[in-house]
């Protein structure tokens, strides 16, 4: 991984002063900049066993929620830029991610299965107020009856409930939302620009209300910080009208380890050394493991213990905890000259050219 050379590795003090606010927002000591990258590529193939999805599409390189612990930091070196503050205010935006996208759905050797948008950052960060990336990634696979989900923090979904809830009523789109903790508080800490708690609970709720499958991720469970929070969060997803609920450990790979440790002192100096002692259990002595079957859920008393505690939790609330739920791909129809003659002559699905 390239050195880091520019911006600060660090969140300066007081960079995550408590808001009372509910929306993606919150104070910043430097203005956001937002970058045009042209994309060659949208769509991004996932290898690893831990992960339910083999494609991924990610419109923004950096997030302005600014979440401390977010594992995506790192990728900022790959364009010179720090993973700290950088990562939070320098936002490259894929400007024309629906072309490539659309450009990639109608070659010929390509095959549909479900994509999922948000898999590194947030695709409702609060750049797509503005910028609708991600909306217009949407309509390209509503267009296409092209099956998708996404991972959001955002009640900024909700804006596009006009797309997703017909997809999802066809069986082809669904929704995760990422839960870390309903203490506002906490959230303003932990994740200064990202909505609240109730906020999340209330988009899925909504969600939920408008026919579309919705899916928990409790994430990321941190010992002696938000852990205790754990069967609240699952009974209360639960009565906004999840279906399915899982759960990922605090994940500290290469640069986030420090910046992590430096929050860590910051905010909860009194706790620091047994959150970081429960972190080594988890993680065979190291403060991370990035071997696949581990990364997410560590190993040894602890993560057993987590791992009874979220399943008991689960079966009381009435939630799988295992995502079930498969999307339909059977409709897909590329865009196009050869998708349109296909709706137009009749012709059965298995006779179109890129559909399976």
């Amino acid at each position: 991984m390239p050195a880091v050379n520019r911006g600060t590795l660090s969140q300066m003090p007081g960079r995550f002063a408590v808001s009372h606010s509910d929306l993606d927002e919150g104070p910043v000591n430097r203005p956001t900049r937002y970058h045009r990258e042209v994309a060659k590529s949208i769509i991004m193939t996932n290898r690893s066993p831990d992960l339910p999805f083999a494609q991924s599409i990610n419109p923004y390189r950096g997030c302005e929620h600014g979440c401390i612990y977010c594992y995506a930091r790192p990728n900022h070196a790959y364009v010179d830029l720090s993973p700290g503050q950088d990562f939070e205010t320098e936002i490259f935006c894929k400007e024309n991610a629906a072309e490539v996208l659309r450009d990639s759905l109608r070659k010929p050797g390509y095959r549909c299965q479900p994509v999922v948008l948000g898999t590194a950052t947030d695709p409702y960060q609060p750049a797509e107020r503005e910028r609708r990336l991600t909306r217009e990634l949407i309509q390209v696979l509503a267009d296409c009856q092209h099956p998708f989900s996404l991972i959001t923090k955002s009640t900024l979904v909700l804006r596009d409930l006009d797309l997703i809830a017909p997809m999802a009523r066809a069986g082809r789109a669904s929704v995760t939302v990422s839960v870390t903790t309903l203490d506002n508080r906490l959230k303003a800490q932990l994740e200064p620009r990202a909505s609240g708690g109730k906020e999340r609970l209330r988009a899925i709720r909504e969600l939920s209300r408008a026919g579309v499958p919705v899916s928990v991720l409790v994430a990321p469970v941190i010992p002696f910080i938000n852990d205790h929070e754990l069967e609240d969060i699952v009974g209360q997803i639960a009565q906004a009208g999840a279906e399915h609920a899982g759960y990922v450990v605090l994940r500290l790979p290469h640069e986030v380890g420090p910046l992590w440790q430096e929050w860590l002192d910051e905010y909860y100096p009194d706790r620091a050394e047994k959150v970081m002692s429960v972190m080594r259990d988890l993680h065979g002595g190291a403060i991370y493991d990035s071997r696949w079957h581990h990364r997410q859920s560590g190993q040894g008393a602890w993560a057993h213990l987590l791992k009874q505690r979220f399943e008991n939790a689960c079966r009381a609330a009435g939630l799988s905890s295992r995502e079930s739920l498969a999307l339909d791909t059977q409709g897909f129809v590329p865009p196009g000259p050869h998708g349109q003659l296909a709706l137009w002559a009749g012709l059965p699905e298995t006779e179109n050219p890129g559909g399976l």
